[in-house]
């Protein structure tokens, strides 16, 4: 009989290089939110895939980035870089068409380390002609003594198979730590938060990229369905006009996005207000972090 393994699998790499993504696919469920933009994730979010052979647990983490100035950048890179001594393998996420500064500083902190890395190559479905992947294969090799080298897209989930037939043997003898039919350590309430938070993010574009976070003051389940009451929080004055939009414009479309997705994911009908506060300089203050739903590492 094949003993149960179940450990922590660490997926760090450079802000957008589609690790909330990657764990999306290979959970075949939302877990992280995803946006084009650069560090959509801010927390340590856990996704718990059990088999009757293993349980892995998936540790997503902020993107290490060089600009750490504010205190919610430095909180950031302190949960991802904290994720790494937890881990029983790390799965160090590139993006296959564009190596940068950001990734060899990310390398300089794996070597510190004495988890087994595993390189994830992500976007294939982006070399063309696909030949070219060897030659990407090679230049990842010799940039670190790498466990495996793993190319896949998450996007189409190409090669995902591979990537989760592997794993298991990185991890050790151990019987569960969570229920098998829990996916995440998160509550509904973080999660409807990141929700409305994406919807504000995918809509506002360039207009407000890292000023603004959500709190969700009340969550109440009653027999018609959740009401959910949240405040989103911005630095500025100007920002909190941005947000709103002429005549609400813009606050009843994330709303209507938010509570259509949401309704989804709750299998039930949802109740939506929303509120637009301003906090100023919160991204620079720990104790607004804190107060605000941000975690100490």
């Amino acid at each position: 009989m094949t003993a149960h393994r179940c450990g922590m699998v660490a997926v760090i790499g450079r802000p957008n290089v589609g690790k909330s993504t990657l764990i999306n696919a290979v959970m075949g469920r939302k877990i992280s939110i995803v946006t084009a933009k650069p560090q959509t994730t801010r927390h340590r979010i856990l996704a718990v895939q059990t088999t009757a052979d293993a349980q892995i647990i998936f540790v997503d983490t902020p993107g290490l980035h060089r600009k750490a100035g504010k205190a919610m950048n430095k909180l950031m890179n302190r949960t991802a870089a904290n994720a790494l001594a937890d881990a029983d393998v790390i799965l160090f996420v590139s993006d296959v068409t564009r190596w940068t500064t950001e990734d060899d500083d990310v390398l300089k902190r794996l070597q510190r380390v004495d988890a087994p890395v595993v390189a994830v190559l992500n976007k294939i479905d982006k070399v063309h002609p696909r030949e070219k992947l060897l030659d990407a294969l090679g230049l990842m090799a010799a940039r670190f003594d790498f466990a495996e080298i793993i190319p896949v897209s998450a996007h189409k989930q190409d090669n995902l198979d591979q990537l989760m037939a592997m794993l298991p043997g990185f991890l050790p003898e151990s019987p569960p730590l969570f229920p098998e039919d829990m996916h995440t350590d998160r509550s509904r309430e973080f999660q409807a938060a990141e929700v409305i938070r994406e919807k504000l993010t995918l809509m506002l574009h360039q207009e407000l990229p890292y000023g603004l976070t959500v709190q969700v003051e009340r969550f109440l389940e009653e027999s018609g369905g959740i009401t959910i009451n949240a405040v989103i929080w911005v630095e500025r004055d100007s920002q909190k006009g941005i947000v709103v939009g002429k005549n609400g414009s813009v606050l009843k479309k994330v709303g209507r996005a938010a509570r259509l997705e949401l309704k989804e994911q709750l299998d039930c009908n949802v109740h939506l207000e929303l509120w637009v506060k301003v906090k100023t300089n919160w991204a620079d203050n720990e104790k607004d972090l804190m107060n605000l739903g941000y975690e100490a590492p």
